[in-house]
């Protein structure tokens, strides 16, 4: 457990001086000791500042506290550059805050300017993975494997480990999704604003209405046989669409949502375009098949 370093200690010269196990204020002398050297334990942190710096009081205590929070995962290491403008030179500092990441000896990720807690978290996520990480990653393995009963328990022990974590509330999400649970909605609405997986998760809260229309149609095989004996029942071709979407045909499901469009672009105040819309973002905004289907659907609506 690594303490809060407090900014009320001063040295005799007024400087700020670093109290925390894993917080150290580091220099010339120390460098290659307290940096370089412990990079090949874990990574360090290394906080370029100084005490003229509003942005850096700023960043500076994000940092410290999650130093706390991450337990020794990395080494936060304070480079005044007033005091050490040799360290700086050498590392071309030009504008502070500035920092970096250092792993076996080298620099391998920075950033510059005093960005949010939930940012820095994000940042150095990558480089100290937590248990709730190492979790997450054991279940994206499972599903690689096609284990989805392993995968979704690894991810219930990610969020057990921390109930915020992005990744996993939105693969168990997934999971549950796919075995049709509507408790896959409050996961995803449990994203934090700031995680990149909250972007991922809008669309796949839209796609539950898929499987929800698809249930309440009686499934997969009775909206097929419908779709095909009343070819131009608009909603059983809806339904069906939302079938294809649910199990994934996203092809075969804009085939339908589009022949719905063709028809009646207002049909179910324009659920089939929204729907189209959707899968879009599904089968991914850039894909060739969100192009074409794209284009396709520009062409009926003007």
């Amino acid at each position: 457990m690594c303490g809060r370093r407090k900014y009320s200690n001063l040295s005799a010269g007024g400087q700020l001086v670093a109290t925390a196990v894993h917080v150290k204020d580091v220099g010339i002398q120390d460098f290659d000791q307290s940096v370089i050297d412990e990079s090949f334990r874990r990574p360090v942190v290394v906080d370029f500042w100084a005490p003229w710096c509003g942005p850096c009081r700023i960043l500076g205590p994000v940092l410290e506290r999650l130093a706390e929070e991450f337990k020794g995962d990395f080494l936060l290491a304070k480079v005044n550059t007033e005091e050490n403008p040799e360290i700086a030179q050498g590392f071309g500092i030009r504008s502070i805050p500035n920092v970096k990441v250092f792993k076996g000896g080298a620099v391998v990720d920075e950033f510059m300017g005093a960005i949010s807690e939930g940012e820095a978290r994000h940042f150095l996520r990558r480089h100290c993975p937590s248990d709730a990480d190492r979790k997450y990653a054991e279940g994206l393995a499972c599903l690689d494997l096609g284990q989805a009963q392993e995968a979704r328990r690894a991810f219930e022990e990610a969020l057990r480990a921390d109930p915020s974590h992005g990744g996993a509330l939105l693969e168990l999400g997934k999971i549950l999704a796919a075995a049709g649970d509507a408790e896959a909605a409050s996961l995803w609405d449990r994203i934090p604003s700031d995680s990149p997986q909250q972007e991922q998760a809008e669309p796949l809260k839209q796609a539950l209405e898929f499987h929800t229309v698809c249930g309440q149609n009686g499934g997969l095989e009775a909206c097929a046989t419908r779709a095909v004996a009343e070819p131009e029942n608009l909603e059983a071709r809806y339904a069906h669409g939302c079938c294809l979407a649910a199990g994934g045909d996203y092809r075969g499901a804009l085939e339908e949502f589009l022949f719905v469009v063709t028809r009646n672009r207002n049909f179910r105040e324009e659920a089939a375009r929204k729907a189209m819309l959707t899968v879009f973002a599904l089968a991914g905004e850039r894909s060739g098949l969100a192009e074409e289907y794209r284009k396709r659907l520009a062409m009926v609506l003007f």
